[in-house]
């Protein structure tokens, strides 16, 4: 047996994926399980098509670092370049919706990131010995366009669900006994997405409307981030229940996830109405901004009629717009700097290499304290080690003052976010 650090890096050595096994839906390394924090959140952006065009300088920009320095550090850590990198991501998502969908081959193409159908045919034969045509031969996909999404068990399918719909924004987030939907808008396809748990064992059905194809990948990227697809349940567990305080809770809910974020600056901005509210005073609050700033769309769901407001569209909304709301000045004028802060790129929401240098350039903004920067950095940037110490619940649930709780979550690393929704969980089903 050989063992690679990554499907690129095996690709490279001349191996192909297996036609049977389909290890392109195996679930994803989590955060922390990168070779490095680079190396991770350059995985990441490649995943949201950072690199559909071969524009490495514009992913390493993002990251902050040189295009030379990227390079540098994927070869040393993956044994390949960021483009053979992307090249490989491309492959393989081109290879799963050849396999679930019934999109065309030209569709498949460039939904995946290539520039043309010939580049497309020609490497996918050159690399896997055998043409798209040939390996859609022998799919039989299902009407409409969905993904099967593979994770590690266990999975609190039902908490994870139950936690969304108490968060979900009115008119462009729902969710229900069963299933989690949501509007989407990504570059300029609009369209909905519909989760449920999937036919088969360990897995979530992806619903999404056709008029997303074209981002099909930049989807399930955040999907993925989303339900935390890339958990490793037994690292966590294994570590959490040795704790006394832990035990109990965790061998009652095994699996539980970290909630992520689906678009990072709509998250940033539920967490700065959720200051110092109840939930349901938060959800009401961002239900008003989505409709008085987003987009209206249309969807076979009735109470999905919102897209949610970028942080292009709030750069010219003044804080006395969004006060008028009804929300506090305070919380009003830190949303009105956040989305400049965005644009700029002086906040990012996404991927980050530096969780900590991003966490730093929250607390600088006005109205932004501990509490909501690191609630940030567990959900928007998907940080496994996230931990809002100063929140009222966890003092309550590990009966300590700040101080104590967070010498006490130092057994905790670096899985402090999940045992930051234990203890919630500890307080009841729905605290």
């Amino acid at each position: 047996m050989r063992f690679y650090s990554s499907a690129a890096a095996a690709e490279g050595a001349g191996f192909r994926p297996c036609l049977r096994c389909r290890p392109e839906r195996a679930p994803g390394l989590a955060s922390v399980d990168a070779v490095s924090r680079l190396v991770g959140a350059a995985i990441a952006g490649i995943e949201e098509h950072a690199l559909s065009s071969a524009r490495v300088g514009d992913l390493a920009a993002s990251l902050g670092v040189s295009d030379r320095h990227l390079r540098r550090v994927t070869e040393s850590e993956l044994g390949v370049s960021p483009i053979e990198l992307a090249q490989t991501q491309r492959l393989l998502l081109a290879k799963r919706l050849l396999a679930d969908t019934r999109l065309s081959q030209t569709e498949i193409a460039f939904a995946s990131g290539f520039g043309s159908v010939r580049r497309f045919n020609a490497l996918f034969k050159s690399r896997y010995g055998l043409s798209p045509r040939a390996l859609r031969g022998s799919a039989h996909a299902a009407p409409g366009l969905h993904c099967q999404l593979e994770f590690r068990p266990p999975f609190a399918w039902q908490r994870l669900l139950e936690y969304l719909r108490l968060r979900a924004i009115p008119g462009v987030e729902m969710a229900d006994a069963t299933h989690y939907r949501r509007t989407v808008a990504i570059g300029e396809s609009q369209g909905w997405i519909a989760v449920s748990p999937g036919k088969r064992d360990n897995a979530l059905n992806v619903e999404i409307s056709p008029s997303l194809a074209p981002v099909i990948g930049a989807v399930i990227a955040r999907v993925k981030r989303l339900f935390d697809l890339g958990a490793v349940p037994d690292a966590v567990s294994g570590l959490l229940i040795q704790d006394p305080l832990l035990t109990k809770v965790v061998r009652r809910i095994p699996g539980l996830r970290v909630a992520g974020a689906f678009d990072g600056f709509e998250l940033a901005v539920r967490a700065i109405l959720g200051q110092q509210v109840s939930v349901k005073g938060a959800t009401t609050l961002a239900g008003r901004w989505a409709e008085a700033f987003g987009s209206p769309i249309a969807t076979p769901y009735p109470e999905l009629n919102r897209l949610t407001p970028s942080a292009q569209q709030m750069a010219s909304v003044t804080a006395n717009e969004i006060a008028a709301l009804g929300i506090v000045g305070a919380r009003a004028r830190c949303l009105a700097v956040l989305a400049p802060a965005v644009i700029e790129r002086r906040i990012v929401l996404s991927f980050a290499a530096n969780v900590e240098e991003q966490i730093d350039a929250l607390l600088r903004l006005p109205g932004i304290g501990p509490w909501t920067a690191q609630y940030i950095a567990m959900r928007a940037l998907h940080w496994p080690d996230a931990f809002p110490s100063g929140d009222l619940m966890l003092l309550r649930a590990a009966n300590a003052n700040q101080k104590k709780l967070q010498e006490l979550a130092e057994a905790w690393r670096p899985w402090r976010a999940y045992a930051t929704h234990y203890l919630w969980q500890s307080l009841g089903a729905n605290p």
